[in-house]
């Protein structure tokens, strides 16, 4: 939401909005001279001639209840970015997990070229020092949020379907309906554009095979994929790799030396899908490996936060059990003999109740799980079940120490007296978690 409403104050309109805390992203929308209301009040429509709304927006928020009473339009947020972009060549990074950083390869990747992209992203990209720019050229660059259906109303011209998995089913209802919206999406490509799929996902490779127009390239570690990963190498603070790219009609090309200053093979996944769509519309292959060379991250991707008695913390927005499990796996492949402590804040109830079993299983390359109260997201809905409980499953099928924390005063006096030796420790939640690790070193103090 914010980096839309950057991209359309940028194209002439005036942009007012609201949100129930305050944050980095009202901070740097305040510095762009937009006004921001802190909390939400059928007061703050006042003037407003649409009103675009997220999907964290329930049906009885006071502002929706007075846009509907007023006849004000409302869009969903996908629709409005779709009428954006619409006029644009665009790339589309869509999927269940990875669209941020995928979306962020890209933009590194376009920065080495003298094509100036608009930008909307779902985190902060570090280059940029932003989750959205306003470009020059006709290109646009987008993570669309697949929470709500919405971003099947933008038209790409060239997309990358990261993964599918089992998420934002309140909406769904049914892995079968997420399949429909996203084969929907991919169906929208022109024949002058292109798809790029991941095949090592299960989903994506059961997707494939029902998608009648075949306009797409794939991409992974299969063997049978367009952009094949090959000799995969991985380090502390970077990964290299090469890839097979094997297209119809064209001779094979083999690509050696990739690297980026990145950990996980998700991570190299997501890069290869971004390195799929440089070369398909025509960037030279050095500037793309010095794009993704220069890479300068994205907030919350396992950015290290701070040192205390020689043990790094970080901090990272995984918030699934699919994305728990790879962080965790690259960490384990790179961080050998080191003690793997999880500090982590399940995300919304909803998530929790739907997910409990995967969770469960989602520590299994922690050696100890600090686990945090749930951040509600604003849900009221009961959880169903005792939450220590949770944590004896969690114990139990992970395989881990696990300690529970009221808060974080709490949890900086149990780091304070326990952290020293070969440890790294991981913040992990979509909540205030981050905020809590930030704090750290001055509540161990």
């Amino acid at each position: 939401m914010s980096g839309l409403s950057l991209i359309m104050k940028g194209q002439g309109f005036k942009v007012q909005g609201s949100d129930i805390n305050d944050n980095k992203n009202i901070d740097r929308l305040k510095r762009e001279k937009i006004k921001i209301f802190l909390g939400q009040s059928k007061k703050n429509l006042k003037d407003a001639t649409i009103v675009v709304i997220s999907s964290a927006i329930k049906n009885n928020n006071p502002e929706l209840i007075e846009a509907k009473r007023k006849k004000i339009p409302i869009i969903k947020r996908g629709e409005m970015l779709a009428s954006i972009v619409s006029l644009m060549k665009n790339i589309v990074v869509v999927g269940s997990h990875g669209k941020t950083t995928t979306t962020s390869l890209i933009t590194s990747i376009f920065q080495e070229t003298k094509i100036d992209p608009t930008i909307i992203n779902g985190g902060v990209i570090n280059s940029i020092k932003n989750t959205a720019k306003l470009g020059k050229s006709e290109w646009s660059i987008l993570e669309a949020d697949e929470s709500d259906g919405s971003f099947v109303h933008i038209s790409p011209t060239y997309s990358i379907i990261t993964n599918i998995d089992r998420e934002h089913m309140d909406f769904y209802k049914s892995m079968k309906d997420l399949k429909k919206y996203f084969i929907e999406f991919i169906n929208k490509v022109p024949s002058f554009g292109k798809s790029f799929i991941c095949l090592d996902d299960k989903v994506n490779s059961e997707l494939v095979k029902s998608i009648k127009n075949k306009n797409f390239y794939t991409y992974g570690i299969k063997e049978s994929s367009n952009f094949v990963i090959k000799n995969i190498k991985q380090f502390k603070s970077y990964s290299k790799f090469d890839i097979l790219v094997k297209l119809p009609n064209k001779a094979n090309l083999n690509i050696k030396d990739f690297k980026i200053p990145l950990l996980g093979i998700h991570n190299i996944r997501n890069t290869v899908g971004a390195i799929g769509i440089a070369l398909t519309v025509g960037i030279p292959i050095q500037k793309i490996k010095n794009g993704l060379k220069n890479f300068k991250g994205v907030e919350r991707r396992f950015n290290k936060i701070f040192t205390y008695n020689k043990v790094n913390f970080y901090d990272d927005y995984a918030h699934h059990p699919t994305e728990i499990k790879v962080v965790l796996d690259g960490v384990r492949k790179v961080f050998k003999n080191y003690e793997k402590i999880c500090i982590f804040q399940p995300h919304r109830i909803s998530r929790l109740k739907d997910l409990k079993k995967e969770f469960t299983h989602a520590f299994k390359d922690a050696d100890t799980v600090i686990l945090c109260p749930i951040y509600s997201a604003g849900e009221k809905i009961k959880i169903g079940f005792k939450y220590d409980d949770f944590a004896r499953e969690i114990i139990k099928n992970s395989n881990v120490r696990l300690i529970m924390v009221e808060d974080n005063n709490q949890l900086a006096k149990y780091l304070k007296h326990n952290i020293s030796g070969k440890k790294i420790v991981i913040g992990m939640g979509a909540g205030s978690i981050s905020n809590w690790i930030k704090q750290l070193p001055d509540l161990m103090k």
